[in-house]
């Protein structure tokens, strides 16, 4: 990458009565979330529609120690090789897998208006895993929701629910048909909107932003941000780095930034 009300149990979206092979899924069908973290988080969200929980006998015991709340749904015990069969090849299931209606969050204005944490805002940010990592530091460091492009982007599913080790659940991905003009409602929201480019000449931490509230800004994972884009921001602001590598990967940036805006917040 070159850098460029409670809302986190989001509102849930009917899913068509089909489902997808191997957890390669479309927007509005139901999929297969696997692993402890993303099915747990799943179980103990009242928003998440669950339609079949397939557990281990071995799984079963770790999955009812971390979710604390009755679950709604009965577990249907299989082998693990049931489960490896509906996942694609190398998924780490462990043991469990569950079918779920995909989310649908609140709108962004809703959200931006209820929650006063930084908000991350991907421009053509298409890798799946990248998207479920970026998500979890969202978690992680308070941020009220993520966008993405929702014609440039990947659609929810189990690849991006097992990345996200339990924040999809937590915190909104809000999907937006044009991202410059989304910038816009922000900065007339109130926001300072931020693009992280490698090279502006100024660093995060070093552009004075503590006291406001910030949209923060990722490009593409090759590419960086788009003109239009880069041209909407506020301001540009880079990462310090040493130059024995040319860019960091999108989430590891994204962390960073987010860290940086919280640390210096509590200063």
């Amino acid at each position: 990458m070159r850098q460029g009300k409670d809302h986190r149990r989001h509102g849930g979206r009917r899913a068509h009565d089909r489902t997808h092979d191997r957890g390669a899924d479309a927007a509005g069908a139901a999929y297969w979330l696997h692993g402890l973290h993303a099915v747990a988080a799943a179980l103990a969200n009242p928003a998440r529609r669950a339609r079949r929980l397939l557990a281990t006998a071995e799984a079963l015991p770790a999955l009812a120690t971390t979710v604390v709340d009755p679950w709604t749904i009965q577990p249907e015990r299989v082998e693990a090789q049931a489960i490896a069969a509906l996942l694609p090849p190398g998924a780490v299931h462990q043991g469990l897998a569950l079918l779920a209606d995909p989310l649908e969050p609140p709108p962004l204005a809703e959200i931006v208006e209820a929650t006063d944490g930084p908000v991350l805002v991907l421009d053509q940010v298409t890798d799946p895993r990248n998207v479920g990592a970026i998500l979890r530091s969202a978690a992680a460091f308070g941020a009220a929701a993520v966008v993405v492009q929702d014609r440039h982007a990947p659609g929810e599913g189990g690849a991006m629910a097992r990345a996200a080790a339990g924040a999809l659940e937590r915190v909104p991905l809000v999907r937006e048909v044009n991202i410059a003009r989304t910038l816009e409602a922000l900065k007339k929201a109130g926001l300072w909107v931020v693009g992280l480019d490698g090279e502006a000449q100024t660093t995060l931490a070093g552009a004075g932003l503590g006291d406001r509230r910030l949209a923060l800004v990722l490009g593409a994972e090759d590419e960086g941000m788009r003109r239009l884009t880069r041209e909407a921001c506020d301001t540009l602001v880079r990462l310090p780095q040493t130059g024995a590598v040319e860019s960091l990967n999108v989430s590891v940036a994204a962390a960073v930034a987010l860290y940086s805006v919280m640390a210096e917040r509590l200063e």
